[in-house]
């Protein structure tokens, strides 16, 4: 067994790296969100796109899947934002 601090690789940071994908992601399904709407900010989505977005996550998208993270983010992004 390696001890911690005998371990020959180290990742310094890992969270930060970590924080750029997850944001990485929530730019990439805004940017689709936004392209599939003809809006410039998903703040403009109305109820029944959302319900729309929420569906097709539900349906078509692994809960596996790092997508889903960028969606929950999008539906949190909007929460705030009412």
């Amino acid at each position: 067994m390696i001890k911690e601090e005998e371990m020959a690789f180290e990742w310094h940071r890992m969270h930060k790296h970590e924080e750029q994908i997850e944001n990485d992601i929530f730019e990439r399904v805004c940017e689709q969100v936004c392209e599939h709407y003809e809006i410039e900010d998903v703040i403009e989505l109305t109820k029944e796109q959302i319900a729309e977005i929420e569906h097709f996550m539900e349906e078509y998208i692994s809960e596996y899947s790092p997508i889903r993270s960028g969606f929950a983010d999008l539906f949190n992004h909007l929460e705030n934002n009412e």
